[in-house]
């Protein structure tokens, strides 16, 4: 029994094995699965731009200084402050060119009165000089007593002339004078907000070399945004293209406006942009300046936010887009002149390869001109199933 049991096993198990092998065959040789990742072809708007940091600048600022030395007595303005053009911002003591112009007066007073004497002095010569002639016509004076009198009048005259001169000098210096003593009261150029005040009461200030700066008053109701465009993408950027920007306050509110100026040269140290809005650049990235306005009627933009700035460099609204990594260069200079090549998959799944043409592009997107239809899968990406072989019967 024993051994009729042991050689049906035995058949058993090589039917096993056989099947086994048959199977293990089989499943080397089936054909893999590919799961195709796609896209469709479908509308949406495109906008190819260039980002680039930017600080806002008050488009018209003014800053206002001291044309005189001395101790500055009263301010009558705070930072905040708005103020009318004309209206007094600062006092500073007087008491020095309230001097000079005082001892000014009274040099030209006495002037005054030197030449009123010397008038007298020239009418008298001129009615002694008179006589001698008719004296001279009934030979009744000698002629030295007639050149006396020519001189004497000659001389008068002269004098005249001379203190003529020195009160035109006096008045002059007196005018000057009287405009230091006037620049004692500090005035605003223009109406504005005071947006820093650099000065104290009882500060003094020394003018002689060089204006010290006391304060600065912007228009605040239109802003300057002055951007560090890189030198890779300067050459996109072009005056009268439209930008638009944020701030970091986080509301996302977008403020639109149109490129002013590329500025021909980076900022440079001591140059007319250091010191303004946007000092020279310490990194070895060559940094362009570029400037546009923005309205801030409502006042929500502050002088030296920060600003993420995107210009604007092409844009395609409701167009065939699709997906820009899915494209492939048609090799050489394709994709300069947009030329590309897509996979995409036929209705019966099968994976064609199509000529494409686009047009706007950035990063993610490009606008499709030519090759796909709307509603076509474009195969993005592409992995075998998990758990079975790659190897094909």
């Amino acid at each position: 029994m024993f051994g009729g049991f042991s050689r049906r096993a035995g058949i058993g198990a090589a039917v096993a094995v056989a099947l086994a092998a048959a199977g293990g065959g089989a499943w080397l040789l089936r054909k893999p699965a590919v799961v195709y990742q796609t896209a469709p072809v479908q509308r949406a708007s495109i906008e190819a731009s260039v980002t680039a940091i930017g600080t806002l600048q008050p488009q018209r600022y003014v800053d206002v200084g001291a044309q005189v030395s001395g101790q500055i007595t009263r301010l009558h303005v705070a930072p905040g402050s708005s103020v009318k053009q004309g209206a007094l911002l600062a006092e500073i003591d007087p008491s020095v060119q309230q001097a000079t112009v005082d001892a000014g007066r009274a040099a030209l007073a006495g002037l005054r009165a030197q030449l009123a004497e010397h008038q007298a002095q020239h009418r008298l010569a001129t009615r002694q000089h008179q006589r001698q002639r008719m004296m001279a016509e009934f030979d009744a004076t000698s002629g030295s007593d007639q050149d006396i009198a020519q001189a004497t009048l000659e001389s008068a005259l002269a004098r005249i002339d001379n203190l003529k001169a020195q009160i035109d000098q006096t008045q002059a210096t007196l005018k000057a004078d009287e405009a230091r003593l006037g620049y004692t009261r500090i005035y605003a150029p223009m109406a504005g907000t005071v947006v820093s005040l650099d000065a104290r009461e009882g500060q003094t200030l020394n003018a002689t070399y060089q204006t010290p700066n006391l304060l600065r008053i912007a228009d605040l109701a239109a802003m300057t945004v002055w951007t560090e465009v890189s030198e890779a993408d300067v050459r996109r950027v072009r005056p009268g293209m439209g930008v638009y920007f944020t701030t970091l306050g986080g509301d996302q509110r977008r403020w639109n406006g149109k490129v002013r100026q590329v500025l021909p040269a980076p900022p440079v140290a001591g140059g007319v942009n250091a010191g303004t809005a946007l000092a020279p650049s310490s990194s070895k990235v060559i940094l362009y300046t570029v400037l546009f306005e923005v309205d801030n009627a409502d006042g929500e933009l502050m002088p030296q936010m920060t600003a993420q700035v995107v210009f604007v460099t092409a844009a395609a609204n409701n167009v065939l887009a699709v997906p820009l990594p899915a494209l492939k260069p048609a090799g050489g200079e394709g994709a300069r002149q947009g030329q590309f090549v897509a996979r995409v998959m036929a209705d019966d799944g099968s994976v064609q390869t199509r000529d494409v043409k686009v047009g706007v592009r950035n990063r993610l997107s490009a606008e499709v001109l030519e090759g796909l239809r709307e509603g076509e899968l474009l195969v993005t990406g592409e992995q075998v199933a998990e758990g079975v072989s790659r190897f094909q019967l």
